[in-house]
């Protein structure tokens, strides 16, 4: 079999190590300004006004959300967004907990209070014991904690929660199986948000930022929640309207919002707790998100194998031949019989073949029992509905 060119990869953020020698040298050649890459690495990196070249075949992002990257344009190039969900997650969870203690004893008034004192030690201490009534907090044991979104993150904070002896309260009209397993029993199943922020003392939010998602917690159902909550927002930006946490603040409705994603609107607002961003900052995240994701595009490049795409389902199908062909199509009637009708004319025998699709998209390999030819490809490249074509003779 001749010797193959390594696959480009084109990596636009500070991606881990730990990921990137996942691609062994001999295979992939890693580039910070490769012009015709295979494949695209990234963290943050905004791709919605980058002109991505025809070449890409799979882009990895290094963590959840995908919102950086314009998925409905790639999926139109049958190009694979994967992501890495889960694998930030036990970091998130503890800058929950974290940001829970941090409202709940008042931390970050106290930080203040106690760096604004001067003099010496005598009027230190005396303002220290003057002042410190003003920051006292509630234990975490028998509150309630809200949770809307039990996917691994919700979960976590769930289990969490229920070890320092809270009660928990969980809403997800979107639960999968797995979730649903991983769930600890002692959480209570809500039938509404409303349902959730009417009970919780805290609500914390791990859902994703969708159409429908957006502004999910909002001035109306802000208006449910009793007064002196704490609601913290670890998931997106605009899964929460600030307006109306401002007023909820200003009300009384919440004592602290907590949130991972500052916002002019909300800077300088007393009762706003905003971090930088650092959900997903940890070593261990970022290696973890790294090593699943450079692990998948591998998988697809020399294989043809997707697990966590966004836009693709997963489907794994082993190797039984040495000569695959990975198409990717529009999700529409006869697709497979046109896929199977061309290959049999062309004189190659299907020794194994899996289809799936995923709402628009369909994803289909067939292992065949020899060679593909050029002619081959170019064939099942014109029927109508079609996206993409790849021929995976297996590497030495």
């Amino acid at each position: 079999m001749p010797e193959r060119k390594p696959f480009a990869i084109l990596v636009l953020n500070n991606i881990s190590q730990v990921g990137l020698k996942r691609l062994p040298a001999e295979r992939y050649h890693i580039d910070k300004e490769a012009a015709h890459p295979d494949a695209i690495l990234l963290r943050s990196q905004d791709l919605h006004e980058m002109k991505i070249a025809a070449s890409v075949k799979a882009i990895g992002r290094a963590g959840a959300g995908t919102n950086n990257i314009p998925v409905k344009a790639m999926s139109e190039r049958g190009v694979p967004v994967f992501n890495a969900p889960g694998a930030n997650a036990n970091a998130v969870k503890e800058l929950v907990l974290a940001g829970m203690l941090i409202a709940a004893r008042n931390l970050a008034p106290a930080l203040e209070f106690v760096r604004a004192i001067s003099g010496g030690d005598e009027a230190l201490a005396k303002r220290v014991e003057e002042g410190k009534k003003q920051f006292a907090g509630t234990e975490l044991p028998r509150h309630t904690l809200g949770v809307i979104g039990l996917g691994k993150i919700g979960s976590l904070v769930a289990d969490a929660a229920i070890h320092l002896g809270m009660n928990v309260l969980g809403y997800d009209p979107e639960i999968t199986v797995d979730a649903a397993w991983s769930l600890p029993a002692q959480v209570k199943k809500a039938q509404s948000i409303d349902e959730v922020l009417k009970a919780s003392h805290f609500v914390t939010l791990h859902v994703p930022l969708l159409p429908q998602t957006r502004n999910l917690v909002n001035a109306k159902n802000l208006e449910l929640v009793r007064s002196g909550t704490i609601l913290l927002n670890f998931s997106r930006e605009g899964i929460v309207d600030s307006a109306a946490v401002v007023q909820a603040l200003a009300a009384h409705k919440l004592k602290y919002y907590v949130t991972d994603f500052p916002d002019s609107r909300l800077a300088g607002e007393p009762g706003v707790i905003a971090l930088p961003h650092l959900g997903a900052s940890t070593r261990e995240a970022e290696d973890n998100c790294a090593v699943m994701v450079a692990d998948q595009v591998r998988e697809y490049l020399e294989h043809g194998n997707v697990s966590n795409a966004v836009n693709f389902p997963d489907m794994i199908m082993p190797r039984e031949s040495p000569y695959r062909v990975a198409i990717a199509n529009a999700n529409v009637p006869n697709m497979v019989a046109q896929i199977s009708t061309i290959i049999a004319k062309a004189g190659l025998n299907i020794h194994n073949m899996l289809n799936k699709s995923k709402g628009e998209m369909a994803y289909t390999l067939v292992d065949v029992d020899s060679a593909a030819t050029p002619d081959l490809v170019a064939q099942l490249a014109k029927i109508g509905g079609v996206l993409a074509v790849r021929y995976l003779p297996l590497r030495d």
